[in-house]
């Protein structure tokens, strides 16, 4: 899985930062790809990468700010002028349908694909092959929400050797055993499928979150977590102005993931007041409390191991 960064700015676009947005690339899923938010000019920042609009089958919006939606109508209409057929859901906080349906009727943009918009709620699971994402209110100055992708554990790999110590050689069979079937062997033998495998590999888990003060929701969705995108539009020693603006700063990320025993954390959602070396004092300052932090930039693409 890999984790590109469309628009890492907060608010406005600057020379060096478009406006919210990232996708999530499944190679191991036929390429399946789902966009995070979807700011102003995201479809321009998609040129610049190996990402195809007709590969996108989901958009998460954490909320309705401008940089977070409006590069969403722009995505819509061009995947449907480069002939994408494929089914496209878009999950969004109540007044998402409306947003698009408004949009699209007065640009008299048609879909050539069957588009569902789905408007979540707080504490909303959500059910999709490979995944369960789970759903939480956060705290801004309007609704927001956090988004806690949680992929299906992996049946654990075959025991070749132990299969060839018993003279069975690779072929059909092994697709049988793999699945723990019981198998009777030519010389009248059973074997169980299940002895033959290692244990189930888990699966991958991914937090992402709208802009957010610090909250209490915040813990069940990032305990653990492979990979939290956190915002971080202030720094250390502007935790005021953070909470006057339903924000966090570098600060208050790092310690979350510390506390939750995160992976590896990755900041985003910069303002547009600091410069490229300010940001580079934010990472500093971040990894002081937790070292596996990094610093997002429009570009920057992260494999999630």
């Amino acid at each position: 899985m890999e984790y590109i960064f469309l628009g890492t700015g907060a608010g406005i676009p600057s020379t060096t930062r478009n406006v919210s947005s990232a996708a999530l690339v499944l190679p191991e899923y036929q390429g399946e790809t789902w966009l995070f938010d979807c700011g102003e000019a995201t479809q321009h920042q998609i040129l610049t990468t190996s990402i195809t609009l007709s590969k996108i089958r989901r958009i998460f919006i954490t909320h309705l700010h401008g940089d977070h939606i409006f590069g969403l109508p722009g995505v819509l209409g061009s995947r449907s002028f480069q002939g994408a057929e494929t089914p496209l859901t878009i999950y969004g906080p109540k007044g998402i349908l409306s947003f698009i349906e408004i949009t699209l009727k007065t640009s008299q943009t048609y879909l050539r694909y069957p588009l569902e918009i789905i408007e979540i709620e707080d504490g909303m699971e959500i059910k999709v092959p490979h995944f369960r994402i789970k759903v939480a209110l956060l705290e801004h100055g309007i609704p927001s929400f956090g988004y806690r992708i949680v992929e299906e554990e992996k049946p654990g790999s075959l025991q070749v050797d132990k299969l060839k110590a018993l003279g069975i050689s690779p072929g059909p069979i092994y697709q049988k055993i793999k699945a723990g079937e019981l198998i009777t062997l030519n010389n009248g033998t059973q074997i169980h499928g299940a002895d033959f495998l290692n244990p189930p590999k888990k699966g991958k888990k991914i937090t992402v979150l709208g802009d957010t003060r610090p909250t209490a929701s915040l813990n069940m969705l990032v305990q653990e977590a492979d990979l939290l995108i956190h915002e971080s539009t202030f720094r250390k020693g502007m935790e005021e102005k953070a909470k006057k603006h339903f924000h966090s700063t570098n600060i208050h990320a790092a310690q979350l993931a510390k506390d939750a025993k995160v992976k590896n954390l990755i900041l985003t959602h910069f303002s547009a007041r600091f410069l490229e070396e300010e940001c580079n004092e934010l990472l500093s300052e971040a990894r002081e409390i937790f070292p596996q932090t990094w610093l997002a930039y429009d570009g920057f693409c992260f494999t999630i191991k």
